[in-house]
């Protein structure tokens, strides 16, 4: 499933360690103004090398737009996007070729299709969110058009959410060759009422999919949550006033529809799977090994999920926006 969407549909391709990664946007809507820089800022958020919280994997992530555009606006034609891997150091991994890596999808990955690209994880890198990311940047332009924004932030770090006490958590894990994970949320305001199919065809479930397409993510909340499992039906309903919702605890979204709110997304992410510390693992063999990985890392993937969870939010909006809008498949 290297492809989402019915109306907006994009399919991802490249490796870690690949010649690049990218994206095809299919079905993105004729006369849009585009060019590399609408899509540049979104890409300079998630790339490495940002900060000391970050990998220090050096990528500039310089999209390159290769169809669908013609004098500044899209065709309608399918829009192809390409970033090329450049500081990629693959001999870096030589001494993991028959090692599966704890956490990582190494072992499933040789279940499923009997081969693997040990280097960098290969397609379920977090390299392949690259193509992600400038679909859901163009995802955006559209939407910004209709009023609608996502902005996401970081709520808390490893149980932290004071800002200096989460960089704190970050660096302490980095130096202990360990790694932290934490919760962010994303939101998108301006959304009108009426999207999303029901039954099976629901806004929220959509967006939890999406979510929960990303490799980091383990846990989605629309809303208020778990924590409507506390209350009595009094504290969550959110009472309707002629000027309005009184209050937002369903997220945006009743009955798998929007409701005009503001579409509030929580997802709980894990602490990055590659660690200094010596682990147990096995090889190809069904040998017990042990593992400690070398190299470069995110000890947190908070920062730079962000833009990832921001744009697939945006994939799923422009893609229920478009029908309701009755636009052509």
């Amino acid at each position: 499933m290297n492809t989402m969407g019915r109306n907006f549909r994009i399919t991802t391709f490249g490796e870690s360690h690949g010649a690049a990664v990218g994206v095809v946007v299919d079905g993105c809507p004729a006369g849009l103004p585009l060019q590399e820089s609408d899509i540049q800022p979104l890409l300079d958020r998630r790339k490495p090398g940002t900060s000391p919280l970050t990998s220090t994997r050096r990528e500039e992530d310089r999209i390159e737009i290769l169809s669908g555009v013609f004098e500044g606006r899209t065709t309608g034609a399918p829009v192809a996007m390409m970033v090329r891997n450049e500081e990629k150091r693959s001999q870096d991994y030589d001494a993991l070729r028959e090692i599966f890596r704890p956490g990582h999808a190494d072992f499933t990955y040789q279940v499923k299709y009997g081969i693997r690209d040990h280097r960098g994880g290969g397609r379920s890198s977090g390299r392949e969110t690259i193509g992600r990311v400038a679909a859901g940047a163009l995802a955006m332009k559209y939407l910004s058009g209709k009023g609608i924004t996502i902005a996401g932030k970081i709520v808390e770090v490893h149980g932290r959410s004071d800002p200096r006490e989460i960089e704190d958590a970050i660096l302490a894990a980095k130096m202990a060759g360990d790694s932290v994970g934490g919760i962010a949320e994303i939101v998108g305001r301006g959304c009108p009422a009426g999207l999303g199919d029901p039954i099976f065809g629901k806004l929220d479930a959509a967006i939890a999919g999406a979510m929960m397409g990303i490799g980091a993510v383990k846990g989605v909340e629309i809303g208020d949550g778990f924590a409507v499992a506390g209350r009595f039906g009094s504290e969550n309903n959110d009472p309707i006033r002629k000027d309005g919702f009184a209050s937002n605890h369903a997220g945006g979204i009743l009955g798998g529809i929007s409701s005009g709110q503001d579409i509030v997304v929580r997802i709980a992410i894990k602490p990055t799977p590659t660690i200094g510390k010596t682990q147990h693992t096995v090889d190809i063999h069904g040998n017990e090994r042990e593992i400690a990985i070398e190299g470069r890392h995110d000890p947190c993937i908070l920062p730079r999920i962000l833009p990832v969870a921001e744009a697939m939010l945006a994939l799923v909006l422009i893609d229920a926006l478009l029908e309701q809008e009755g636009y052509p498949h």
